[in-house]
């Protein structure tokens, strides 16, 4: 038998968890961090271990940097922990939630103009990535299936989109064997545009992609000028481009605060549109949704049909099992909100961004690139000719300080040595705590402007990211 001494003078090695002895079952204290161990434990213990872990996690409502919702009211977390275990792809288990998902591609299709709101198709998915893929998958098809008809090569499909794009657009490109054409932003033109496309395209486009809420600086890219240059293209030469709107921020913001934008399926260039449900969708991550104008712009052929746990049902999807609680959350929104509540959510998170940027507008260092008009997210970059011995990322590290997760990061291609900060206004950033945010900004910035030259690491001019 081992004795009390024989068995508390175990030690930990350095890659071991400690546990504490207050939740370590038959006083085993040391837990191997890299492989599973023979014994379980109990659940208080496996909780507790991981709970003190995620207690060094960032604060979700003072992380600036994500567009992801962080935040829903106690009525949608229980319906959430009623709904968790629901597994979307099993339509004919839970047919009432493949039903209301159903809704939510109605509701959508309809809020975007689709001249047939009840017959077009539609599927949500783990994210915007995910719709993106379907999307470009689709276009691709599309293409491919004209260019056969034409008795004309496939091979070498492209497909345009600004600089400034997120990186699954180039991860579609990569995966699929499309090539990816980037038109560069400049101060000029800070985002894609009919010159900068028209210049791009050829026979071989598969599709034009702008975006409706840059990541980068929360601008509109202009999708109505883009589709009558586009237009004007065919008309003069027979070109049939069609046009994708990534949506992802945007596609639950233009609809309430700038309705009477054009963008979405009232312009018939407009195939496909996806927004991201756990942006400003106002759901828990991960759920994106992506709507065809009509149902003729999917393809049929991506469609498989396939026999599932005592059903049969179409699917057009890359992943299979996925959770459909965040599905019923959607509806949730759609049901909670209205049209009102969404434009009162958009339209505070507007108002925040707006007192923000105005205020960081105002301060000596600071040039205001955006100012949330577009979506409410807005940015800047240091002045010119600000003669402090700090840069954006040493800003962004002291605001951590304050526990505040604002990014730095340089522009895009076409203006890479131009480094700003962004902040994504969220639901749940409210005025007061905005006010907070700006109070810790400035004393952020007064502490590195006190330095005088200190900060060991680099200047202004520095666009690295230090690690």
């Amino acid at each position: 038998m081992p004795t009390w001494h024989s068995k508390h003078s175990q030690r930990a090695l350095p890659h071991d968890l400690s546990v504490n002895p207050m939740f370590a079952q038959e006083s085993k204290e040391a837990i191997p961090r890299f492989h599973m161990r023979d014994e379980g434990m109990l659940p208080e213990t496996a909780y507790q271990i991981i709970h003190d872990e995620i207690a060094l996690d960032g604060n979700a409502r003072l992380n600036l940097a994500t567009f992801v919702s962080t935040w829903m009211e106690p009525a949608a977390n229980r319906l959430y922990t009623e709904s968790f275990d629901k597994n979307m792809i099993d339509k004919d288990e839970y047919p009432q939630t493949a039903a209301i998902e159903e809704r939510c591609v109605r509701i959508l299709a309809d809020l975007w103009h689709s001249p047939e709101p009840q017959k077009t198709l539609g599927v949500s998915t783990t994210g915007s990535s995910e719709a993106c893929m379907l999307a470009g998958l689709a276009l691709k098809r599309r293409w491919q299936n004209t260019r056969k008809e034409q008795g004309k090569s496939t091979g070498q499909p492209n497909i345009v989109f600004s600089s400034a794009v997120q990186v699954v657009w180039e991860k579609f490109a990569n995966y699929w064997d499309v090539e990816p054409r980037y038109v560069n932003v400049t101060e000029e033109h800070p985002y894609l545009d009919a010159e900068g496309v028209l210049n791009a395209v050829d026979e071989n486009t598969i599709a034009v992609v702008p975006i409706l809420g840059v990541t980068y600086t929360g601008l509109y890219e202009p999708v109505l000028e883009i589709a009558k240059a586009l237009d004007d293209l065919e008309e003069r030469t027979g070109l049939n481009i069609p046009i994708h709107v990534d949506a992802a921020s945007g596609g639950f913001i233009a609809p309430f605060l700038q309705p009477d934008l054009v963008w979405d399926f009232q312009i018939p260039r407009v195939k496909s549109i996806n927004v991201s449900g756990h942006k400003y969708g106002l759901v828990y991550p991960g759920l994106g949704w992506v709507i065809w104008r009509e149902a003729e712009d999917l393809p049929e052929d991506l469609i498989f049909r396939v026999s599932y746990l005592g059903g049969n049902m179409p699917t057009f999807a890359l992943n299979f099992s996925r959770p459909g609680a965040q599905v019923l959350l959607q509806y949730y929104n759609f049901l909670r909100l209205g049209r009102e509540g969404y434009y009162e959510v958009q339209k505070t998170c507007q108002s925040v961004a707006h007192f923000l940027s105005g205020e960081i507008r105002k301060m000596e260092p600071f040039h205001l690139v955006t100012d949330g008009s577009d979506i409410p997210v807005f940015a800047w970059r240091l002045k010119d000719n600000y003669t402090g011995n700090w840069n954006l990322y040493d800003l962004s590290r002291q605001l951590r300080m304050y526990g505040w997760q604002v990014p730095a990061y340089p522009m895009p291609e076409g203006m890479e040595d131009t480094t700003i900060m962004r902040v994504v206004v969220r639901n749940g950033l409210s005025m007061d705590l905005a006010h907070l945010f700006l109070m810790n900004l400035k004393q952020a910035v007064e502490y590195l402007d006190s330095l005088d030259g200190a900060i060991p690491h680099g200047s202004k001019k520095d666009n690295g990211f230090h690690h």
